[in-house]
């Protein structure tokens, strides 16, 4: 089932094109994870699609249409810092929320436990830290079980401990089946937490697809030999071998991240190539992300 579906939006800020005629689908279950460094356009489409900002043209449907203009009732957003009372606790907050989302009197122990907050539920916000406000933030979204949930930059701001902390709500969410849209320029995050990744630059849709396919986690080998052209050849014709790239001194293999360095050498022994270079190393996601982004 299609949850969200973005037909060329365009949307300019002045001289600023923000979005540039992007269209998206977002399918029931895919966690997605819209990519992109600061000024891509991320949080602009989600503001679109929440209703927060006009596009200039363009459009988007949620739920196929089904709940027209109410589709935010199905949704459950965190586009900002959390703003909560400073002098309420967990509990008191979160029923605040509750009644302004009109939604009916409920038992906050279970998302206060998911996001790792119960024990705290009685502690003023102003004690929290901030990747607790930022987890109860994500607590406050669940509100009304909502089908889809969106956050923006979920652990921008954070230190080390608190990112690891909102990550592991994010994953555990990301497994109950809930459909999820993070906006995100943490290429790790979007590589743990999601299934599909969008690259946006300059407002521009680069690439889309599954994580695995766009973020690949392939490993990079380098060979050398006595005989180079002899090597290339055959290393070109290997099933295992993805992509060759001569470079002055070794070759460059692309290959899966399963492939060993006996493997590689043992093929390359067995075809009569003694290798006097062999380096093993995984290819770095932001490579891959800046090889996409300056195409």
């Amino acid at each position: 089932m299609s949850v969200l579906s973005i037909k060329n939006l365009k949307k300019s800020f002045g001289p600023i094109q923000a979005l540039d005629d992007l269209s998206i689908d977002l399918l029931e279950g895919q966690i997605l994870g819209i990519l992109g460094p600061n000024g891509s356009g991320k949080t602009t489409t989600l503001g679109i699609i929440l209703g927060i900002i006009q596009q200039d043209s363009g459009s988007f449907t949620w739920f196929d249409g089904q709940f027209s203009d109410r589709f935010q009732l199905k949704i459950g957003a965190l586009l900002e810092t959390p703003n909560f009372y400073p002098y309420m606790n967990a509990i008191q907050n979160l029923e605040v929320i509750r009644q302004i989302k009109m939604v009916e009197k409920m038992d906050f122990e279970e998302i206060l436990t998911l996001v790792n907050l119960w024990e705290r539920r009685t502690s003023r916000f102003s004690t929290y830290s901030l990747g607790m406000k930022q987890r109860l933030a994500i607590a406050a979204t669940l509100i009304g079980n909502p089908d889809v949930l969106i956050f923006d930059e979920p652990t921008n701001g954070l230190d080390p401990k608190g990112i690891a902390e909102v990550r592991n709500v994010l994953t555990h969410l990301a497994s109950t089946g809930k459909t999820i849209l993070m906006a995100s320029h943490i290429l790790d995050e979007v590589e743990k937490v999601c299934t599909h990744v969008a690259i946006l630059k300059k407002g521009a849709l680069l690439a889309f697809g599954k994580v695995g396919s766009i973020l690949s986690n392939d490993l990079t080998v380098e060979v050398a030999a006595l005989d180079m052209d002899g090597l290339e050849k055959f290393v070109d014709q290997q099933p295992l071998v993805k992509d060759v790239e001569k470079h002055p001194h070794h070759l460059e293999l692309q290959v899966d991240r399963g492939t060993s360095p006996e493997i590689i050498n043992k093929i390359c022994y067995d075809a009569g190539f003694v290798l006097t270079h062999l380096v093993f190393r995984k290819r770095r996601l932001e490579d891959e992300f800046l090889a996409i982004t300056e195409k």
